[in-house]
């Protein structure tokens, strides 16, 4: 694969499929020689836009997937414990993130917080813990902590969210690569596919495949369509 290639990561650390990713990305990305750029984005301004609840605030679906989770974890030989509390702000552990915040040393910021909380069961939500947890992976935790305060810090995390809605990434972890939009941990393999230049889609037109459009609209109940007609 060529060398221009790169895969943007959209990730929270809300999510524990975001922690498997970024366990895996780093060297899936060396080994196809792509480039891969962390994009911290916040979950709940992705979930606001498209209009979709997060899977902690449906009971059942927070319960599925924290086992789920678990036996990822659990298959792959991964350290797995949720963070001390769930659903938390994650602002500050994002911002800490930002590659303007964190500079040549992101890639490591970004592991040590997640192992930090879904490795290690850390609070993801409290500044001293987050500057705590930094220090122990050999950072320097206190600058970090000052620029992630600072309003360009906060104005890039909205930067960074927008310019992920507006490229049609709505949930998380996302991969981007090649103007191709993977959604989850499980769709690594096919980003393989794409940066081995053996995607089943390349130069494929969908269109024929694609519905004529919608028959139903569920939140208002109507039926824009007979059946049959």
């Amino acid at each position: 694969m060529s060398s221009a290639a790169r895969v943007d990561f959209y990730f929270d650390y809300l999510s524990p499929y975001a922690y498997f990713a970024a366990l895996r990305l780093p060297e899936l990305c060396a080994r196809h020689g792509a480039e891969l750029v962390y994009r911290p984005v916040l979950f709940a301004g992705l979930l606001n836009h498209w209009g979709q609840l997060g899977p902690a605030e449906i009971p059942a679906k927070a319960l599925y997937t924290f086992r789920d989770a678990a036996r990822w974890a659990a298959l792959e030989g991964w350290p797995f414990r949720a963070p001390r509390f769930h659903p938390f702000v994650p602002l500050t552990a994002l911002r800490l993130s930002l590659r303007s915040v964190a500079a040549d040393e992101q890639a490591r910021v970004v592991e040590a917080l997640f192992r930090h909380g879904w490795g290690d069961g850390g609070d993801l939500g409290d500044a001293e813990a987050l500057g705590a947890a930094l220090d122990r992976a050999g950072l320097d935790a206190a600058p970090l902590l000052e620029r992630a305060r600072t309003e360009a810090a906060k104005a890039a995390l909205r930067t960074e969210t927008d310019a992920a809605i507006a490229r049609g990434v709505f949930g998380i972890p996302t991969m981007v690569t090649s103007g191709e939009l993977l959604w989850g941990y499980d769709r690594l393999p096919h980003l393989e596919l794409i940066l081995d230049g053996r995607d089943p889609l390349a130069g494929r037109d969908l269109a024929p495949l694609a519905s004529s459009g919608r028959a139903a609209d569920r939140r208002s109940g109507l039926l824009l369509r007979k059946p049959g007609g």
